[in-house]
């Protein structure tokens, strides 16, 4: 009788099996496979944003989000520093273009967190949650859980991990790691203005680990007051648009991109605007409410906080063929979409205006009018019916 090894892939060697997994970046910080694609994805900083991408709980690594706004607020620029926040605490590389250090000074600090009630608990309460915890796995009926693969050369999982999502507070600022890798980009004033961000964001992704996540920010592109007149040449813009597609998409595991753009300089009718559109994996735009909404404000919760404006979302990150975006619970694609900057968050959330006060007042004078005298049940008669 012949005898086989176990755990070995047929008709492969064990040292290509073994070598496989180190190309993913299963190791790196701030990083979990996507539920639908299992593709690796990052955290933008917002977790309503994150839910908001196609489903997948983050960012693709390998894709980009444009974000325009129109206006003269900078709610784009709070995404941005969400996203910058989010990749420092996770250690990854920050390349930022344009700005200066006191860009990085401002970013938001992180929340603080409250007690859990776990922690409120006696040591007899926690040895009975633990127990709770390990019978939990046995399933039903008796069913036997299967154990736990351990990655090679991890023994035991680490109790303590960092979060997906931080949450922050714009209210702090943020303590910089010790090892925080940031990396300053200038404009340059030549015929070629984007040259040095392709050149400094290629050496950095040829000579860092492995599993090491790269995040480029690019604040308000071609603004005049960052960029020279001829950068909005279509050949310069949409020059760095395509390479940094091609780096976006050699890079897949490690590098991902957000920039935003003011469209009352360039609106959505230039043709600049809708090639900048295709060439950018996930579109996001922003239009800030002119005025405070009164009646929204008088008619919300107490708790509620008033939006901003709108949030119209024009394209999310397609990871397979089958496209895999917007669908699944909670899905929020098909509503009209709202956002609130508030001292602790960007939140993204479905919008609806809340009926008229005199509406209402209509409504119920016409229900008591036509309620029936008693206990006597109404007839409904075709006018009644009828719209």
């Amino acid at each position: 009788m012949a005898f086989r090894k176990r755990n070995v892939a047929l008709g492969g060697s064990t040292s290509n099996a073994a070598a496989a997994p180190a190309s993913k970046p299963e190791g790196a910080p701030g990083v979990k496979p996507s539920p639908f694609t299992s593709h690796p994805v990052t955290s933008t900083g917002s977790s309503s944003l994150d839910s908001l991408l196609g489903g997948h709980g983050g960012l693709s690594l390998g894709s980009s989000l444009f974000i325009e706004e129109s206006g003269m607020t900078d709610y784009g620029g709070a995404l941005l520093s969400y996203y910058a926040a989010e990749g420092l605490c996770q250690g990854h590389t920050i390349h930022l273009v344009g700005m200066g250090d006191h860009w990085i000074r401002e970013l938001p600090g992180v929340a603080a967190q409250k007690s859990s009630s776990r922690r409120e608990q006696s040591p007899a309460d926690e040895e009975k949650m633990k127990i709770a915890w390990r019978y939990e796995r046995l399933g039903q009926a008796g069913e036997r859980a299967l154990p736990i693969r351990q990655p090679p050369g991890q023994t035991s999982i680490p109790q303590e991990e960092v979060p997906f999502c931080h949450t922050f507070d714009l209210t702090k600022r943020l303590t910089l790691p010790k090892d925080a890798k940031i990396n300053h980009i200038q404009i340059s004033r030549d015929a070629q203005p984007f040259d040095p961000i392709l050149q400094s964001l290629s050496r950095s992704l040829s000579t860092s680990p492995p599993n090491t996540i790269h995040r480029l920010i690019i604040p308000s592109i071609l603004s005049p007051g960052l960029y020279p007149p001829h950068a909005c040449i279509p050949q310069n813009f949409l020059r760095i648009l395509h390479n940094l597609r091609a780096l976006l998409r050699q890079h897949h595991t490690k590098l991902t991109a957000m920039l935003t753009l003011p469209l009352e300089l360039y609106p959505r009718s230039q043709g600049l605007v809708r090639w900048a559109e295709l060439l950018s994996d996930g579109v996001l735009e922003l239009t800030p409410f002119p005025h405070r909404m009164d009646a929204y404000t008088e008619a919300a919760k107490p708790n509620e906080e008033q939006p901003q404006g709108m949030v119209k979302v024009h394209k999310v990150p397609i990871d397979t063929e089958r496209g895999e975006g917007g669908a699944g619970a909670g899905n929020s694609m098909g509503e009209d979409l709202a956002f609130t900057v508030s001292r602790r968050k960007f939140a993204i959330k479905p919008f609806s205006l809340p009926p008229m006060e005199g509406d209402q007042e209509a409504q119920a004078q016409k229900e008591g009018a036509e309620k029936p005298a008693g206990n006597a049940v109404g007839k409904l008669s075709g006018k009644d019916l009828e719209f």
